[in-house]
């Protein structure tokens, strides 16, 4: 356990549930890990006992939030989970916190298997079906004219991020063609009791977290994470953005909630205390646009700006969200009137502080 993480209380202390297995982590809410194939290697997801309105009257059963990948192994997981702890009741609505694959990807055959609603936010609904589409903009191959803009010139690393172009479509191959929105500040009623709606901007298009007075209960997604940062990047859809002011804007949104709240998070275990970690997670921005800052005396890209802020090796699939996250912070830092941005003859932008620019902006 780093120095961070010890400011932090994990009320299960190291206990986290076996592959098939769940743990009842609050009364009426399961907690069950999925594997992927990654190097943070699980998700967590959660079964909300529910009584779910429909016109034949309530229905006796289960939510689901979020779902993992679309896998043999998920399925199978799934399924064992199925037959064993559902107390032979049904599963009656699917909850998916945001569109990346380890949260949706199983979303389409789970509504499909248990003739089940998908609930989500528009923002998150229709990313999931237009990358699951593979249209132009959102699709893989789009991914490699963005990044070569801001950096990714070496013949090996582009050879495989253009082998990257079917990772989405692999993983959510298909999206339910309906959905109930999730809307921000808005209760969703899970049984008997209110989950207030919560929506974050950053990480995703429009990333619900779901907060249950009754309970104290926060299922955080991927907004606040107790080990790891949330990803915050900039990719070829939006090539402007400004995710880490949006991520960090959104944090403001946890201000009101009780610090001993339990925190779900979907990587990671389940831990009390909140705002110490979200003032964590500002440091830690803060450290890192500093690093930027430092370093764009002179004009550097994006990919300049990689092995500044990850000192570790990375692969083609790290490299993609390590890079989406350099640019980011560039981002932030030219938004803000402290870097200029230049587009180099070599077609390639780099930052540069305003005091030093050189070349068109």
């Amino acid at each position: 356990m780093n120095l961070l993480e010890q400011e932090l209380h994990y009320p299960l202390a190291n206990q986290i549930p076996e592959a098939g297995q769940a743990i009842e982590i609050a009364p009426g809410i399961l907690w069950i890990r999925m594997g992927l194939p990654f190097a943070l290697n699980h998700i967590n997801v959660w079964l909300i006992e529910d009584d779910y309105p429909t016109d034949q009257g309530k229905i006796r059963g289960w939510t689901i939030v979020d779902c993992g990948i679309n896998s043999d192994a998920t399925r199978d997981a799934w399924e064992i989970l199925f037959a064993s702890h559902l107390k032979g009741l049904p599963v009656v609505r699917v909850i998916a916190t945001h569109c990346h694959p380890d949260h949706v990807g199983s979303a389409d055959w789970l509504c499909t298997l248990w003739n089940a609603p998908l609930y989500m936010s528009t923002g998150e609904y229709a990313f999931a079906r237009m990358m699951s589409a593979g249209l132009p903009g959102v699709d893989g191959s789009a991914m490699f004219p963005h990044f070569r803009k801001h950096g990714l010139v070496t013949a090996e690393m582009q050879e495989k991020i253009q082998e990257r172009k079917t990772y989405y479509t692999r993983l959510v191959p298909t999206v339910p063609t309906s959905y109930h929105r999730l809307q921000d500040g808005q209760d969703l009623m899970i049984g008997e009791h209110a989950w207030r709606i919560i929506t974050g901007f950053g990480h995703s298009p429009e990333h619900v977290s779901l907060y249950c007075a009754d309970l104290n209960c926060l299922i955080s997604g991927d907004m606040v994470l107790p080990r790891i940062s949330t990803n915050v990047s900039v990719f070829a859809a939006e090539p402007e953005a400004n995710p880490v002011k949006q991520y960090l804007d959104s944090l403001k949104k946890y201000a009101d909630l009780p610090d001993d709240v339990l925190v779900l998070p979907s990587h990671g275990k389940p831990f009390t205390g909140i705002h110490a970690r979200i003032q964590q997670l500002r440091d830690h921005h803060a450290e890192r646009l500093q690093e930027v800052l430092d370093a764009c005396v002179t004009p550097l890209s994006a990919h300049d700006i990689v092995p500044i802020m990850f000192k570790r090796a990375l692969d083609a699939h790290q490299l993609t969200f390590a890079l989406g996250e350099a640019l980011a912070h560039c981002h932030f830092l030219w938004l803000e009137g402290k870097l200029a941005r230049q587009f180099d003859s070599d077609e390639v932008y780099r930052f540069v502080t305003t005091d030093k620019l050189v070349g068109a902006c």
